[in-house]
Formats: C-alpha cells, structure tokens, sequence
C-alpha cells in the first residue's frame, strides 16, 4: 500500500494503527481496501451512536424511524400496502408486522385490512405519527449535519459521487432516464471477480454479462453472456457509473466501441449503436437500487 502523503502533517486516526499493525504482521499484503472499509465501518458505527440518541429523545429508535420516513415519503391515499413497506424496507414480512404493531400500540399508525385484498394491510400514520415525524426529521438532519461538520461542503460535493458510485455498484440499478436502452444484465465488478473464480477463470475488473436481451443493441453488437466489459477507448469501466459516462460521452457519435474479456483472455471489440430507438423511453425501466446488485442497462 502506498504511503499517504496526508499523514506527513496531520494525525493518525484508529485505523492508521490499525493498518501498521498488519503491515508489520503481513507486509506482503495491499492493504488499500482495509484503510477504505474499515473507516467506514467505524464511520457508520460513531454515526449509528450519535442518530440513535436523537431517535431515543423522541422515544424512537432507528427502525421506527425508518418506517415513519417510509410512510412519509410515499403518502398514499388510503395508506401504504404491508408488500410494499417491505419491499422499501427491505424487510421480511414477519419483521414488518412487529414494527407496524410497536408503531401502532402508540397510536403513531394504523393498520386496516386492504379493501381490494384481503391478504394484505395498509398502513398509515395518524395526526400524531405527522406531528411526531415533523418534530424528529428537523432533529435528525441536524445531527447529521453536526456530524458532517469537520467537512467543508466542497468536500462534500466531492464525497457524494464517489459513495454514491460504490453503492450504485453494490446495491443495483436499472436504466435511468434517457439513457438508451442496451439490452444488458450486467453484474458489477466485485461479483465478477468472484464469479470468474468460482469457474478457475482468471479475476477481471469489469461488468459480467449475465444476459442479453435478443434483438436489442448489445445482442446487435455481439456481446455475449459470459463477456466482461472492461473498457470503452482508454476508459476503464469498473463501475456502471463508468458505462453511462462513456454512453453519454459516444451519443452524439452515434456510436461506441467497447472491449469485452470473453473466455479466459480472448479480448474482442463490440460497437454499439446509440442512435434513438422506438420505445427507448420505456423500455426495462423499473425501480433502482432493489437491492440485487444487478444492473439492467
């Protein structure tokens, strides 16, 4: 691991001892992708802390809130479905009942039966779920923005895209708003690694191809299931965050030019056509970030 310049003139952090130690222990290793995950792991657990306590002085705690945000947020008429709840929650639907009734025991939601199916429940917050949620959320902000204050929003701004290109990596997307539809499930890079070697094929930073849509442009272009991509000109594509830059950067080409790993080593070039299509707009679009570290593009 390179040496980080930064620590010749400020301090050291807990991780800092933490990476010295295994260098001594291990010095053979790279230890970049420790120094990277273990301080947001101590991040999250300082941050799990400090929220908690402002959750406690409303008599909450972080998965209540979560619900109340939830229902907040999607404010439907008549309430918000139980399926659905889990599905934004992420949650199983045992795990969701027992919230909703803890919500509900302090008056904070009701749970009716669905009129138009009588499997399932609607939730909805009452007055006092509104009046609590408007007291917490100002409450809540500010503790973030407490805990955000040793950065300068310039540091901020440059924080934001990077998280968000890790999570969109691990969490999953589909294709977003104008952008043209490729026809492509792709894995992300972390999978691909781990698919590659599970099969004794060499490790390949890049998008695995885990379908391809018959007729649509990278079925035109000859990607195959199988095919990594790995670049776009000098581009390295390690995240989709990359495929939509380098799809973007060709449209008014027409045209780009991938390179695809297929098989072992075999490196083989696919144009693709990004000249509007018919239904470009509404086809493969579906809710992002569903949690299955896929991407539909």
């Amino acid at each position: 691991m390179d040496a980080d310049p930064s620590l010749s003139a400020g301090p050291r952090d807990s991780v800092d001892r933490l990476l010295a130690g295994w260098a001594r222990a291990q010095p053979d290793l790279d230890l970049s992708p420790v120094a990277v995950i273990a301080r947001l792991d101590r991040l999250r657990r300082i941050i799990d802390t400090e929220l908690q306590a402002t959750f406690a002085e409303h008599g909450l705690n972080a998965p209540d809130f979560a619900a109340l945000v939830t229902l907040r947020r999607l404010d439907e008429p008549g309430g918000v479905s139980q399926r659905r709840l889990m599905r934004e929650l992420g949650l199983t639907s045992g795990t969701v009942s027992v919230r909703v009734e803890r919500l509900a025991a302090r008056g904070l939601v009701t749970a009716a039966q669905d009129p138009q199916d009588r499997r399932n429940t609607l939730v909805a917050l009452t007055t006092a779920g509104h009046e609590l949620f408007g007291r917490v959320t100002p409450a809540h902000v500010a503790t973030e923005n407490r805990l955000l204050a040793a950065l300068t929003p310039y540091q901020i701004d440059e924080l934001v895209p990077l998280l968000r290109q890790l999570l969109v990596s691990l969490e999953g997307s589909v294709r977003g708003d104008g952008f043209p539809y490729l026809g492509l499930r792709l894995a992300p890079a972390h999978l691909a690694i781990a698919i590659r070697r599970s099969v004794g094929l060499p490790e390949v930073i890049g998008l695995l191809v885990r379908a391809v849509e018959p007729g649509s442009r990278a079925d035109t272009a000859g990607i195959k299931t199988g095919d990594v991509l790995v670049r776009a000109g000098h581009e390295p594509l390690r995240s989709v965050t990359s495929l939509y830059a380098v799809i973007d950067a060709g449209r008014a080409a027409g045209s780009v030019t991938v390179c695809v790993v297929r098989g072992a080593d075999a490196e083989v070039e696919a144009v693709l056509d990004l000249r509007p299509r018919q239904g470009d707009e509404t086809i493969g679009r579906t809710a992002p970030g569903d949690g299955s570290a896929t991407h539909t593009v």
